[in-house]
């Protein structure tokens, strides 16, 4: 489960990808416990509309340390795992143990095939999908997939709501000053407003239609905690000493002035789901 970029919501990937998501690695030993839970509502829809029964066969693409396939694994579902990055993997296989017929490959779905007449139910990815080649994703997953299998995909995104805590706004002064700063006009959509990927989806000409169900929640933060969890940012990982020096000191002592501490962020997600195009309008590749 990865995001991006930390103040932003959407960033243009082009030109960044390759050297921003190897960048997860350097973290995997606090990633697990900084990352939020997605919620069970989200689980509950996914089983659903891909019509999920006990033992079907599931592959996740990018599982990071597992925070999205425990709950699956919980569910009984067998999985196969395929995460790029070493230290990521070993970290997912302990969080994994004991779990059932799970299974970590330290790989990445461009380069990874699956064992000889092996498919799966359904593919799926975790605020993972974004950093997988836009070029062979589709055809990949088509690949991977029984006839009417499905994809499913979803990324951890901050929203806020109208009455969303001011901290984020109020806090990008700082990001200015110290060159991280969002574009100018660049604004946070509300919960809902997640963009879809429902024409690049249908697009590919391997799959259907998608349906997209949208989810909020939010956590509360003390300073040392959402320190943590910017610190498993792409955008803060690559960041100066000196840089994080100055955010994350301004950070504690403006929550120290706040009662309780704390700071509000809410989170979004949406969850897209696409069946497997037996007949497709043109090859998987």
């Amino acid at each position: 489960m990865r995001e991006p970029r930390g103040p932003a919501t959407i960033v243009d990937m082009s030109g960044n990808r390759d050297r921003l998501k190897t960048t997860f690695d350097q973290v995997a030993g606090s990633y697990h416990q900084a990352r939020p839970e997605y919620p069970a509502a989200l689980y509950d829809r996914l089983i659903a509309a891909a019509g999920l029964r006990p033992g079907d066969r599931l592959l996740e693409v990018g599982c990071g340390t597992g925070k999205a396939t425990i709950p699956l694994a919980r569910r009984g579902f067998p999985i196969t795992c395929v995460e790029p990055g070493p230290a990521l993997a070993r970290q997912a296989r302990r969080n994994l143990a004991g779990l059932g017929r799970v299974q970590v490959v330290t790989d990445a779905l461009e380069t990874w095939r699956p064992p000889a007449e092996t498919t799966f139910d359904l593919v799926f990815a975790a605020t993972s999908w974004h950093w997988v080649d836009p070029a062979v994703r589709y055809q990949r997953a088509w690949a991977a997939l029984r006839p009417s299998g499905h994809l499913a995909f979803w990324s951890a995104f901050h929203v806020v709501p109208e009455d969303g805590d001011p901290f984020f706004a109020e806090l990008q002064d700082v990001y200015d000053e110290i060159g991280a700063g969002l574009p100018a006009g660049t604004r946070l959509p509300r919960p809902g407003e997640l963009p879809d990927l429902r024409d690049e989806i249908t697009g590919s000409g391997l799959f259907g239609a998608a349906r997209i169900w949208h989810f909020d929640w939010e956590v509360s933060y003390p300073a040392e905690d959402y320190i943590r969890l910017l610190d498993t940012f792409s955008g803060h990982i690559v960041m100066a000493a000196w840089q994080l020096d100055r955010l994350y000191g301004e950070i504690r002592r403006r929550l120290a002035r706040r009662p309780g501490g704390l700071l509000r962020r809410h989170w979004g997600a949406a969850l897209h789901v696409a069946v497997r195009l037996d007949d497709p309008a043109h090859g998987p590749g």
